[in-house]
């Protein structure tokens, strides 16, 4: 029987497989990101503190109890939100570490400005933006944020620092204070982007900013190698 024809001229064994798979069923696989990728749109519009379920459900084009039925709570439904858009980025970075040889500048540099593009010009600023405005009535999601997102940045960039400085390339600087040099000009570009750029005449590039960013650092990191600082 798999060799019968079908009306398109293909046999079954050569239908694609998810031919075979019931609508109903591949929309069902697909509602989890529906309803995030709706759930950023809201949060972002109404605040984390005005977004309802019944909100999300509704920009997702599904019930409530859809809704509720992968997400058990709209923190939940932020958690995983952070999970889907941030995690993917961060295991990139980690695994160009991972396969990394030979001088580390060339390494720091092309990791601030991967991530950094990635978080200045898509979703993930309006994520960064988000947390930031709502931290002080909802400690919660900033407390997850820092430590899914800012604390494995930080062992990220700590790592690539420790190496550097191992291989006389850096200066010998506090770690933290290191990562900090790295990664708090690309959260203050995210929100320039997201927060100025919008209502200024001037035309605004995160990409130019992030890139000369790296640059200037790795330069600058270069230059103090080996020398006594403050």
């Amino acid at each position: 029987m798999t060799d019968q024809l079908v009306s398109n001229g293909a046999t079954v064994s050569d239908t694609p497989p998810f031919e075979d798979t019931p609508r109903w069923r591949r929309r069902k696989d697909a509602r989890p990101a529906e309803v995030l990728s709706a759930a950023l749109g809201v949060f972002i519009a109404k605040g984390f503190a005005g977004a309802r379920m019944e909100d999300i459900a509704r920009a997702a084009g599904v019930t409530k109890g859809t809704v509720y039925l992968y997400f058990p709570s709209k923190q939940a439904v932020f958690e995983a939100l952070v999970r889907e858009t941030v995690m993917p980025r961060l295991d990139l970075a980690e695994a160009l570490i991972g396969g990394h040889e030979g001088p580390v500048a060339p390494l720091l540099r092309k990791i601030i400005e991967t991530l950094g593009v990635q978080v200045a010009t898509t979703d993930l600023a309006l994520v960064a933006k988000l947390v930031i405005g709502e931290a002080g009535n909802f400690p919660e999601i900033a407390r997850f944020y820092r430590s899914e997102v800012i604390a494995r940045g930080e062992a990220l960039f700590g790592r690539i620092y420790r190496l550097g400085v191992l291989g006389g390339e850096f200066p010998d600087l506090p770690v933290e204070v290191a990562t900090k040099l790295a990664i708090g000009p690309v959260l203050i570009t995210a929100l320039w982007r997201t927060t100025f750029a919008p209502i200024d005449d001037r035309p605004f590039d995160a990409v130019a900013v992030i890139r000369a960013h790296a640059a200037v650092l790795t330069a600058g990191l270069g230059a103090l190698a080996g020398k006594d600082l403050p």
